[in-house]
């Protein structure tokens, strides 16, 4: 007996009339126009809740400037984004926002504080000034009530939450706000929350106790009304300041001692003897701290020096390495040279090394106590190649030609394979040497490609601070001068010693010399530029 299965039979679909394929086009389109339209949106929501909560701490802040820029800016791009007819806008958008806001805003802001005494002890505006000043000198009030207080937390900022002991009514105010009435919680007459801020436990209070005591709260808007403060964050006192400010006259008074300190317009109350009171204000300055950089002679003196070596330093290196990475590219292009692959890889390993790490292993080799090249290369020697002065410099140069030369060996190994084999068989032909041919024909044709790379190259020599900063931190330091530089200290370097060591740390100071790197180095450019431009008309 046996079975019959039927036989499988392919049933094909009938063909799509014209219209059906039409409407099928349509509906495809239109599901990717959809989808499209939900990842935009997604993408757009992102940015809006980021610029919203922006716009939210820029209120609290009252940074009206920055908010009214956040605004537009943000307004600008859902615009051009939910526009159909802005295309271009839609490419150009992302990339002009970040050079606005990497490149022009940093180099305005840059140049607005060379402008100003910004620095240590004149960091924030007047009203923070007096505030901080008022909050230094504070002493208890002997008869002070005591304030039921809670320790609350908000926008990253530490508050207090005050009950006032005669009407029961709750405030809260931070370090750079004072109090203000708010709709609070009340648990047995005390007020132990409020919307928008996190209440404290007591083991958050014992655990930041060192930021509870520094806390100060203006008990209103005027410094002289004093301050509340806890110790325990429970309870709070008032405190009053041994200075007093009078807005008319616009003093400060040492009710201790009498003395009345008056606003010399330079950023700080500053007394009849020339004592100063500080936190003192910014302030703009006008040129004062580029005619300070040219005119001061401890300034000065380190200024020529350090600018002297950097431009030294920079031309130098540019030189040293594409000579060297240049005559190793036509060594590699001999024909008759065997195992190319394996000296490759050797000769950029430096290049793919960190530069950082390079840098302070090279600091390790040349130290003159217990240094590689000491030790073993020179048999024990006590060579100073990072103290001496002049030996330093030559370490640095040294350093950085292992560094920088396998980039113009690549550099150099890709324009010489450009240039045509008939240019050098022309040559031949036409009776010149191998030495007329590389100088006479051959370097020119190299330069036109790589001179853009080398004033690339000289722009990052100028301010290669990673080297400098690693292998000599600028060291050995100049003596008798008014700011911590050293012989192999670069522009670049020193601006960041200005700005950001020592006790007094000068961002106007630091700005202004930044200023100045800016102009050198763009003048440079332009002028290499125009240069390159004559060569490749002459090529």
């Amino acid at each position: 007996m046996t079975d019959t299965v039927p036989a499988a039979t392919d049933e094909k679909a009938p063909p799509q009339t014209p219209r059906q394929r039409s409407a099928s086009r349509m509906a495809d389109a239109a599901s990717g126009r959809m989808r499209w339209l939900v990842l935009k949106i997604a993408l757009l929501a992102v940015v809006d809740a980021v610029a919203l909560y922006a716009v939210f701490v820029l209120f609290v802040h009252s940074e009206w400037l920055v908010l009214g820029l956040v605004t537009a800016v943000t307004i600008l791009v859902n615009w051009i984004y939910f526009s159909r007819k802005q295309i271009p806008g839609k490419y150009l958008a992302p990339g002009i926002i970040l050079l606005v806001l990497f490149q022009i805003f940093t180099l305005l802001y840059t140049a607005y504080i060379g402008f100003t005494n910004y620095g240590t002890g004149h960091n924030g505006s007047k009203d923070q000034a007096i505030a901080s000043l008022m909050r230094s000198s504070l002493v208890r009030v002997e008869d002070s009530p005591t304030f039921d207080v809670a320790v609350v937390e908000g926008f990253n900022e530490l508050g207090l939450l005050v009950t006032d002991p005669t009407d029961g009514e709750a405030s809260l105010g931070t370090n750079t706000r004072p109090l203000e009435p708010v709709d609070a919680t009340m648990e047995g007459g005390k007020a132990v929350a409020v919307d928008g801020w996190t209440t404290l436990s007591f083991a958050d209070v014992l655990s930041r106790s060192n930021e509870i005591e520094q806390l100060a709260v203006a008990y209103s808007d005027d410094p002289n009304d004093g301050a509340i403060r806890t110790q325990d964050g429970q309870k709070g006192y008032l405190y009053t300041s041994t200075l007093e400010y009078d807005p008319e006259a616009d003093t400060m008074t040492d009710t201790t001692t009498g003395t009345v300190y008056v606003d010399n317009g330079e950023g700080a109350f500053t007394s009849e003897s020339g004592e100063q009171l500080l936190p003192g204000w910014q302030v703009f300055v006008g040129f004062d701290n580029f005619v300070r950089a040219l005119t001061d002679t401890s300034i000065r003196g380190p200024l020529l020096a350090v600018t002297a070596w950097t431009f030294v330093f920079a031309t130098i290196s540019v030189a040293s390495t594409f000579f060297l990475g240049l005559l190793l590219a036509l060594v590699f292009q001999n024909k008759r040279m065997r195992f190319k692959n394996g000296y490759r890889i050797m000769l950029i390993l430096p290049y793919a090394f960190p530069a950082f790490l390079s840098a302070l292993i090279w600091a390790g080799m040349m130290n003159e106590s217990f240094g590689f090249i000491n030790q073993v290369l020179f048999g024990g020697a006590s060579i100073p190649w990072l103290t001496d002065p002049w030996l330093a410099k030559v370490s640095v140069l040294i350093v950085n030609l292992w560094l920088g030369f396998p980039y113009m060996f690549l550099v150099c190994m890709g324009a010489l394979q450009g240039i045509p084999e008939e240019v050098n068989e022309a040559g031949v032909m036409d009776g010149a040497n191998p030495w007329q041919i590389f100088r006479r024909i051959k370097l020119p044709l190299l330069l036109v490609t790589v001179t853009p790379l080398l004033i690339a190259s000289f722009a990052f020599n100028f301010n290669n601070f990673n080297l400098i900063y690693m292998l000599t931190d600028g060291g050995p330091r100049f003596s008798d001068v008014s700011i911590p530089v050293g012989h192999t200290d670069i522009l670049i370097s020193m601006v960041y010693k200005v700005a950001f060591t020592g006790q007094n740390r000068d961002y106007g100071l630091a700005s202004a010399f930044t200023i100045l790197i800016f102009i050198v180095v763009a003048a440079i450019a332009i002028i290499s530029f125009r240069k390159t431009k004559a060569l490749e008309e002459l090529n």
